[in-house]
Parts: structure tokens; sequence; C-alpha cells
């Protein structure tokens, strides 16, 4: 879409990849797109670089859902990064996996470890991190993936905005053991209760931004009222030929 692949998935798909990659020890990154992802992937080539070398883009947003739909792809479902993160802890109480929550305003990592442990009995998790602020450049170091390596864990969740948790995945990629990089932006405020989280039957209208707009019109507002349209905009054109969008 617009020069972005995005993963043919649904939740099922998702988490046979997810425990495929851990089985085989294989290093992978996982960005959750959205129209906004999109849109940013359109105004950095570096970013959509990135984001098309993960080994999973997942159909974060409903828009994205529904023009797959459309293609002829009728099994493909969101897989929702706050979402994707509660269907792979209930079933790492079989699996095994062992987790670490990267990412958050301070505490917020700690907080969530404790709701999931809570939640998901018998759920490992192996250690938590709250960064200060900076860059994605600066926040990748030799010394944050020794922390996160001596926990071994084999899944990290990289609760930072989009799309600085992609340029941190990226970034850290080579340096950490970890088979598995999962970029889930707000999911961290969302499960403990920092930030709201719009009701389930707008998110499946597709009327999230809706109500994060509402509840952050300061940060937001262009996100939404400028991205989106010019989304349907540049789709129109694909759509319709005028204009190639190449993966590469």
């Amino acid at each position: 879409m617009l020069g972005v692949g995005v993963s043919l998935i649904n939740m099922s798909i998702a988490l046979d990849t997810l425990h495929r990659w851990i089985l085989n020890r294989d290093h992978q990154y996982v960005s959750v797109c959205t129209v906004h992802t999109v849109m940013e992937c359109r105004r950095n080539e570096a970013l959509r670089r990135i984001v098309n070398s993960a080994g999973m883009t997942t159909p974060d947003g409903m828009p994205l859902v529904w023009l797959s739909r459309l293609a002829g792809h009728r099994f493909v479902s969101r897989v929702y990064g706050p979402d994707l993160l509660l269907a792979e802890m209930a079933a790492s109480t079989q699996t095994g996996h062992r987790h670490y929550f990267y990412g958050g305003r301070e505490g917020v990592a700690a907080r969530l470890a404790e709701a999931m442990r809570a939640r998901f009995a018998g759920v490992q998790i192996a250690g938590t991190f709250s960064p200060p602020r900076g860059t994605a450049e600066e926040l990748c170091t030799p010394e944050t993936a020794e922390l996160i390596n001596r926990a071994a864990p084999d899944v990290v969740w990289v609760g930072v905005s989009s799309p600085k948790q992609e340029f941190w995945m990226a970034c850290m990629r080579p340096l950490l053991n970890a088979p598995v990089l999962i970029g889930v932006g707000a999911a961290f405020d969302f499960h403990t209760g920092t930030q709201s989280q719009a009701p389930r039957w707008m998110q499946q209208a597709g009327l999230e931004w809706l109500f994060r707009l509402a509840h952050e019109p300061r940060r937001l507002w262009r996100r939404y009222l400028i991205d989106n349209p010019w989304f349907l905009f540049e789709l129109a054109r694909q759509k319709l030929g005028l204009k190639r969008y190449p993966l590469s």
C-alpha cells in the first residue's frame, strides 16, 4: 500500500509465526502498521526501508484490513499491537516464551510486568526498562543491549512512539540475542491504565483515530486530520494507475 508491504495475516498466523521464529532462533522484528505508519514511510525513505525489511508488518489499522479484504484476502484481520501483546502473553503460558518490556515513561514497563503476571498465571517476564528521553540513535547502545541480553528474553516488546520504535528496533536488531522484537507503541500505556483506550466497537468500526484525537488533540491533530485524507488521495492515485509506488 503506497510502497509499504503489509503482511496478509490474522492473529493466529501472527502467533504461529512468532512461535516458529523463537523455535528456530531467527532474528526478526515486527512493525505494527497503521495509516500513519504508511504516510510516515511516504515522507521518509529510510523508515520505509526499515518497515519493508521487517519480518512481519501487521495490519494494525482497520483501513489496511479492509483494503486487504477488498483485494481478495478475506482471511486477513486486524493484528493490533495491544491485542497481539495480550494474545502472545496468553500463548506463552503454554510455550514458556520469555518476555522483556522496553519503553514507556518511568515505571510504566514495571507496572506492565506486574499487570501481565497478575493476568496470565505463570507467564515469564525476564525484565523491564523504561529508557530516558533521547532519539532512537541515542538510545541504541551496547549498554542497553547488554542489559537486555543478560535477561535472555525470547521477545522484546518495544513501547515507544512510532516511528521512533522502528528506528530503534532496526538499530538494535544486530546487537540483541532475542529472536523477536515487536514495536507496540501505546500498548504499555493502555494495559497499565496510563492512557484511555478506545471502546472495542470504535476499534472495529475504524474510529479509534477519532477517540484518540478527542483525547490528545494537540499532539495528534496533524496525524489524523492531514494524514488520513492524504492517504485516501494517494491511494486513489495508486488504484487508478496514475502513480506507482514501488516497495524498494
